[in-house]
């Protein structure tokens, strides 16, 4: 008789805690449905110490309205990872067999909400809440591979290269293409070529007749850039041999990329691998050898790495193509008074000594030759560019540097209309 009375006393026990939970699930639909979004997540907080005794259909409920609760008004973004993972449970509870309608449809307005904040996180340069999102949808949704691709970008953006790295590595490993298909028209009006998101809405604009020259692309594929990115990651890290292997296999992809040969080329300058670095160099004005801005911009690279002479041969060799080119013949003259702070500092280093002052005269004909060797560069940029005031100020102290009066005088007029003319 006591045994019988215990398990009486059970079943009412259970009856009475699946009434409880019964009760705070119809608390919590009835606060999401009324909008009450703080008041539900207090009923969430209760229901979750239930959860133990909850059966299938009850915790299919619950994750529904908690992702309901979670995803709260439509300007409110606090809440979008406890809604997806509160999605994805509600998917896996049950087998989504009371809710599985609703969860697809809220599933779908909290992803595109998810985007929406990470384009918003994005804008904002808040690169590493924006990759994490990115990252979250692309875990809810794996084949919508691109959220990975673009949770990658966002990290690199962010600085966050472990993370970033690991992300390409993920699409590295499953061979991701990214290629895409857009469909594209022109708008009679504008004259521009417009993208739309489907074949049959572009077909439509056409047949309406405000669009015309339908035609089909396939994007570019993304593999060889998440190679790249791999290998310039790797060299961020230091990691030259990684980078080294990385950038090959790149190369082997897109063989004719000048970027990338430009990457290559900047790895192995890096590692002091001259030989590699000069036919690397090689390959990639033969490539296009008759390209001033090529050469202007291997300049650039070869003066940032401290090889001013190199610069110079590069630019050189762009002038000789494009005489007038300004950016040519500007930082071909500051690559030649770079000289001048080596010799200051030389100069200012000596003493009163009969050598020293030997060695002062010696060093001062080197400066007034440096600034002779600057100054046709210098008036060809001017030609290019007469407001540039820099190249106006300079050539007037070098020709007062030279004594050459005459000059100085032309380009202090110059100057002077310059200033006036900005207000200065």
């Amino acid at each position: 008789m006591k045994t019988k009375l215990f398990i009486m006393g059970a079943a009412l026990s259970i009856t009475a805690v699946v009434s409880a939970q019964r009760k705070e699930l119809r608390n919590l639909r009835s606060a999401v449905d009324d909008e009450e979004y703080a008041q539900a997540k207090n009923e969430i907080k209760t229901l979750e110490g239930m959860m133990g005794e909850m059966d299938e259909d009850d915790k299919e409920e619950f994750y529904y309205y908690k992702a309901k609760a979670f995803m709260g008004k439509e300007d409110d973004f606090s809440g979008l990872d406890t809604v997806l993972e509160s999605l994805d449970m509600a998917s896996k509870t049950n087998e989504g067999d009371d809710y599985g309608d609703e969860v697809a449809e809220l599933k779908q307005q909290a992803m595109n909400k998810t985007i929406n904040s990470a384009v918003e996180d994005q804008n904002a340069e808040r690169y590493d809440a924006a990759a994490s999102k990115l990252n979250k949808l692309y875990t809810l949704s794996p084949k919508d591979t691109i959220y990975l691709y673009y949770a990658a970008s966002n990290a690199v953006n962010g600085e966050d290269f472990d993370t970033a790295l690991k992300y390409y590595e993920q699409l590295k490993d499953m061979n991701y293409e990214g290629v895409e298909t857009k469909y594209t028209a022109v708008n009679k009006e504008t004259g521009e070529t417009e993208n739309f998101g489907a074949e049959a809405q572009r077909d439509l604009m056409v047949k309406a007749g405000s669009h015309s020259d339908p035609k089909m692309e396939k994007t570019p594929p993304k593999s060889p850039e998440i190679t790249e990115k791999i290998a310039l990651i790797y060299m961020q890290k230091g990691e030259d041999q990684k980078a080294l292997d990385a950038m090959a296999d790149a190369r082997e992809q897109n063989p004719d990329n000048v970027d990338l040969m430009k990457n290559e080329a900047e790895l192995y300058r890096k590692l002091d691998m001259n030989e590699e670095y000069e036919a690397a160099m090689d390959k990639i004005i033969a490539k296009d050898p008759n390209n001033p801005d090529l050469l202007v911009n291997l300049g650039i690279s070869a003066n940032n790495a401290g090889e001013s002479e190199k610069a110079i041969e590069y630019y050189k060799k762009a002038l000789a193509i494009d005489p007038g080119n300004a950016v040519a013949n500007l930082n071909t003259a500051v690559a030649i008074l770079a000289k001048d702070k080596e010799l200051v500092s030389q100069m200012n280093s000596l003493g009163t000594s009969a050598a020293d002052n030997k060695k002062y005269e010696s060093l001062k004909k080197q400066r007034m030759d440096v600034y002779k060797d600057a100054i046709p560069y210098l008036e060809k940029a001017a030609d290019s560019e007469p407001d540039n005031v820099e190249v106006i100020r300079t050539l007037f102290n070098i020709h007062s540097q030279l004594g050459n009066t005459d000059k100085a005088a032309d380009y202090k007029a110059k100057l002077d209309n310059l200033d006036g003319a900005s207000g200065n």
